[in-house]
């Protein structure tokens, strides 16, 4: 036969009583627990366990929006800015909200804007500094504020033009001081980003396809099959330094952190590695990057990641990870494009995450390079089949220019996926 125990009401009050003392005993003790034993305590914690444990008390959520406790999770997050390496690559906001923001960007959770709209397809390039936005546009490159006065939102007037070229401007690259552009005219023009000034070089007799500026250097590439150094100094401006035959038209450049060395990725149309790395000092060749590059499969965009480390893209259709200090004859590792269409820009958060853009319907995927899948895939456009020529992101936002568009994926949102 059961039975039940019935209490009193005083006995219910002196439990009551006896479990409250116990719990002001134990806070009592947490709270007086020194802050280098709540960090190590807070170290061994997950993302979860510590967005719960921010609601506990006002000591703890004290604590635990505090960056230290979160630089380890977010360097295991997609694009947080916290590098491989260690760098903060947005100190400004606070690491919390972007381990939040970071949920967003693998669960492809987003809200897509179209920026601006012109009536002609052009082959547009952008790039990212700070709050303003670079968007070459035929001929001209303006620049536009991201945020405005009253808030977050795109200002379309621009704040600045950047004009000189006869023709298209192929690709720019943007220093401290001076922005460089490089165009179908065959002309290379420096612009000083505070001032009117401007220079402008002369050396290629066909279209400039590509550029790359670091430090005092400048490297374009050409259709005419060669690749150049500039020097990018006062005394020096407009002068040419070396030229490289590459015995094929140049795709794409890119400096090295180092400056040592710089990468020239070519069409692949002749019998020359497309992928050849070049001392900057004496322009001797240093190595090939690859061995099994089929006919036709040019590369179009180069990152670096370090000295030591870069990423490529193209035609072939994949993504491939160089390190230098393994080995220069095979890529360590490489991502294929699903739908086999060509890659003409990635970007990388130098840490786990990498941004594509691909040939067909404005297609934008994300990888992670820990897995061999991609991670989320977005197409901008529907009706019309335009390549993603150039690409960009911050933090919160995705910047993609298309050859009729630039769209902006937000995902601060908390909505739904986009619509693919």
């Amino acid at each position: 036969m059961g039975f039940c125990l019935q209490l009193s009401k005083s006995d219910k009050f002196v439990r009551y009583k006896g479990a409250s003392k116990r719990q002001n005993k134990y806070s009592g003790s947490a709270n007086s627990l020194p802050d280098d034993v709540l960090y190590l305590i807070l170290s061994y914690l997950d993302y979860k366990s510590l967005c719960r444990l921010s609601q506990v008390c006002r000591r703890s959520h004290h604590f635990t929006v505090r960056d230290p406790v979160w630089r380890r999770i977010a360097k295991d997050f997609i694009n947080t800015g916290v590098t491989r390496h260690g760098a903060d690559l947005y100190p400004t906001i606070p690491l919390k909200d972007r381990v939040k923001v970071s949920q967003n960007w693998s669960h492809g959770v987003c809200r897509k804007d179209v920026l601006l709209k012109w009536k002609i397809n052009l082959l547009p390039w952008i790039q990212l500094d700070g709050d303003v936005l670079y968007l070459s546009q035929a001929s001209d490159i303006g620049a536009y504020h991201l945020r405005g006065p009253e808030g977050v939102k795109f200002q379309h007037n621009r704040v600045a033009m950047f004009s000189g070229h006869q023709e298209d401007v192929c690709r720019f690259a943007l220093t401290d001081m001076h922005l460089v552009s490089a165009g179908s005219d065959g002309k290379i023009i420096v612009y000083d980003r505070k001032s009117d000034f401007c220079m402008e070089y002369f050396g290629h007799n066909q279209e400039v396809n590509c550029i790359d500026c670091k430090g005092h250097l400048i490297i374009s590439g050409s259709r005419d099959k060669t690749a150049k150094i500039w020097a990018l100094t006062p005394n020096h401006f407009g002068k040419c330094l070396h030229t490289i035959p590459t015995y094929d038209r140049v795709w794409s450049v890119a400096i090295s952190p180092s400056l040592c060395t710089f990468v020239t990725g070519t069409a692949c149309c002749e019998n020359f590695a497309p992928l050849r790395i070049w001392d900057t000092e004496r322009c001797h060749l240093v190595s090939c990057l690859g061995t099994e590059f089929r006919r036709g499969a040019g590369v179009l965009d180069i990152v670096y990641e370090s000295p030591f480390q870069l990423l490529t893209c193209g035609y072939d259709t994949f993504i491939r990870y160089w390190d230098l200090r393994v080995c220069s004859r095979k890529c360590v590792m490489e991502w294929e494009e699903p739908h086999d269409s060509a890659l003409y820009c990635i970007k990388t958060d130098e840490n786990h995450m990498i941004a594509s853009g691909s040939s067909y319907y404005g297609v934008v995927r994300l990888w992670d390079k820990r897995q061999t899948r991609c991670l989320q895939m977005f197409q901008l456009t529907s009706t019309t089949s335009s390549p993603v020529y150039s690409l960009c992101f911050n933090a919160t936002h995705l910047y993609a220019a298309v050859a009729s568009a630039l769209y902006s994926l937000d995902f601060r949102t908390s909505g739904h996926r986009p619509r693919r």
